[in-house]
C-alpha cells in the first residue's frame, strides 16, 4: 500500500480510536493503524486493519492521518515521527481533547513541512463512538476540511465546520463543561430518587421522557440505576485530564465557571475512592456515600 487518498491512518487505538477504526473498516475504508500498546495493535489487526510499527510508517501509507491521543506528549511524539519522513499535502486530523496551545504548536511544526493539521475534537463517549453517534467539531483550513469531511461521515453522525484553527477545541471545552455538570446532576437526581423510594429503572424511563432529560442523563442514568460502571466508555481518571484543561482555559480568558468548579470535587473524590478506572457515571457512588442512608426496615 502506498499513500493514497482513499487510505486513512489512525494513530491511537484506545477507546475512541479503535471504535473509529472499526467503523471506517465496516464502511470499506482502507486503514493502517498504530498504537504504543501491543494489545491494541493485536485487536486492530483482528478487526481487519493493517497494523504498522510507528507513527512515521502510518503517515507514509495514507494521505489522511487521524490522531486520538491521551496527552500533549503523545501528540508531540506523533508529530516528531511524522516529521522524520514528511510528506507535503498530508492532512493530520487531531481528534483529541488537549490544551489548545499544544495543538497550535504541533500545527506550526507541521506547516513548515507543508503538512496541514486540523483541530477536530469529538463530542461523544466511547459507547457512542461504537455506534457512530459522534459529533466532530472541526476547525482549521477550509479546503483541508472539505477533503476529509467524507471520512467524518463514515464514523460520525455529524460534523460542524467552525472556522479558524482552535475553534473546534473551544467548542469542545464548552460541550465538556456541560457534560461534567450534567453527569454530576444526573447522579444527584438518581440518588435523590432512590432514597425517596423510587425504582431506579423507573426514574430512568420517566425522566428521559420529560423536560429534565439530557443526552448525558440518557447515557449515564441507566449505569447508575444498575450500579455497574465497567467497561467504561469514559474513565474518570482520563476525564480528570479534560476537567483540568477546561478549568485552565476558562481561567485564561477570565470566565467564572461556578457550577463546573462545584462538580470538580465530586470527580476528585471518585478518584480518591479508587473509582478512577470506572465510567464517569460512578460519581453516583460518591453522591451515595455523601447521603444519609435510610435505616433498614424503617
Amino acid at each position: 500500500m502506498s499513500g493514497t487518498a482513499d487510505a486513512v491512518a489512525v494513530i491511537g487505538l484506545g477507546i475512541m480510536g479503535s471504535a473509529i477504526a472499526r467503523n471506517l473498516l465496516a464502511r470499506g475504508t482502507r486503514i493502517v493503524g498504530y498504537d504504543i500498546a501491543p494489545e491494541r495493535i493485536t485487536a486492530f489487526a483482528s478487526a481487519g486493519g493493517k497494523p504498522v510499527g510507528s507513527a512515521r510508517e502510518a503517515a507514509t501509507l495514507a494521505d489522511t492521518v487521524l490522531t486520538s491521543l491521551p496527552s500533549a506528549a503523545a501528540l508531540d511524539a506523533t508529530v516528531a515521527g511524522i516529521l522524520a519522513a514528511p510528506r507535503r499535502e498530508l492532512i493530520l486530523v487531531e481528534l483529541s481533547t488537549l490544551p489548545l496551545q499544544d495543538k497550535e504548536h504541533s500545527r506550526d511544526r507541521l506547516a513548515v513541512s507543508g503538512i496541514t493539521m486540523l483541530d477536530c475534537p469529538l463530542s461523544g463517549t466511547g459507547a457512542q463512538a461504537v455506534t457512530g453517534d459522534l459529533a466532530v467539531y472541526a476547525s482549521g483550513e477550509r479546503s483541508a476540511y472539505d477533503r476529509v469531511a467524507p471520512i467524518f461521515s463514515r464514523f460520525a453522525r455529524v460534523s460542524h465546520y467552525l472556522g479558524e484553527f482552535g475553534n473546534g477545541s473551544k467548542m469542545k471545552f464548552v460541550a465538556n463543561l456541560l457534560v461534567a455538570i450534567h453527569n454530576v446532576a444526573t447522579a444527584e437526581a438518581m440518588v435523590l430518587g432512590k432514597h425517596a423510594g423510587l425504582d431506579p429503572k423507573l426514574i430512568v424511563d420517566v425522566i428521559r421522557s420529560g423536560a429534565g432529560t439530557s443526552r448525558v442523563f440518557e447515557l449515564r442514568a441507566p449505569l447508575m440505576a444498575s450500579d455497574v460502571y465497567e467497561p467504561a466508555s469514559m474513565k474518570i481518571d482520563i476525564w480528570q485530564k479534560d476537567m483540568a484543561i477546561i478549568a485552565a482555559f476558562a481561567a485564561s480568558i477570565g470566565v467564572s465557571v461556578p457550577l463546573f468548579a462545584a462538580s470538580a470535587p465530586i470527580y476528585d473524590a471518585a478518584v480518591a475512592g479508587g473509582l478512577g478506572p470506572q465510567d464517569t457515571a460512578a460519581v453516583c457512588r460518591v453522591i451515595e456515600a455523601m447521603s444519609v442512608l435510610p435505616a433498614l426496615n424503617a
